[in-house]
């Protein structure tokens, strides 16, 4: 009866509006007079993969509420993040600190090509094809701290130069126009080939009416 009740009583999960990833947990402690007070903090990426992320550290005694804190922080500072397509507009290798990150636009279908802490940051942001590198420090904080700040500079950079972006939709019917125009050679390859036999078969029909019409005058000239 108790398995009746549970069963009914647990409601359907709602999708989530974010989708939350752990990148780090650390243990701190803290000295005061009373001794050694320990506690955790986490970093949090938060991102809705429709161009929106955020990044937040969160401190607390245990890691629950840490992480709940890390929420919070990473969604007040979330941005949006232009896209060209399914992928960046433009490649930018930006430092921050000790970490230095490289980040470039992938055509469709080549995928997330990064490591742990930028894959991080990218795929909660929506981005589905990307290339990037870590060239500084493997300290995961700091790669996902540089990465956030590269994808704001991008989104500057863009407001700036009013450069013009294509969205999703857009760049999958330009693909499917430029498979339709892949597919027509290959259809009216056949018509010249057809084309080119008509020609033969008038040519060699051709001399033999000519030989009749040269054959007729030698006859008159006998009679």
């Amino acid at each position: 009866m108790q398995n009746r009740d549970q069963k009914h009583n647990q409601r359907p999960q709602e999708p989530k509006e974010f989708d939350e990833k752990v990148v780090q947990v650390s243990r701190v402690s803290k000295k005061t007079k009373g001794g050694n007070k320990m506690g955790f903090s986490v970093l949090m990426v938060v991102g809705d993969k429709k161009g929106r992320v955020g990044v937040g550290l969160g401190k607390a005694k245990d890691v629950l509420s840490a992480i709940k804190k890390g929420v919070k922080k990473a969604k007040r500072t979330m941005i949006s993040i232009p896209m060209n397509g399914t992928t960046i507009p433009f490649p930018l290798e930006l430092k921050v600190g000790s970490a230095r990150v490289m980040l470039k636009p992938a055509p469709k279908g080549s995928g997330i090509i990064a490591g742990g802490p930028v894959r991080s940051v990218v795929d909660a942001a929506g981005i589905r094809d990307i290339s990037s590198k870590i060239k500084g420090t493997s300290n995961k904080a700091s790669n996902v701290y540089a990465t956030f700040q590269a994808l704001k500079e991008i989104k500057m950079l863009v407001e700036h130069k009013s450069i013009k972006l294509r969205s999703v939709a857009q760049a999958e019917e330009a693909e499917r126009m430029k498979l339709k125009e892949a597919d027509k050679p290959a259809v009216t390859a056949a018509a010249p080939e057809k084309a080119a036999e008509a020609p033969k078969k008038a040519k060699t029909a051709k001399p033999k009416t000519v030989k009749a019409k040269a054959e007729k005058p030698a006859t008159e000239e006998k009679k």
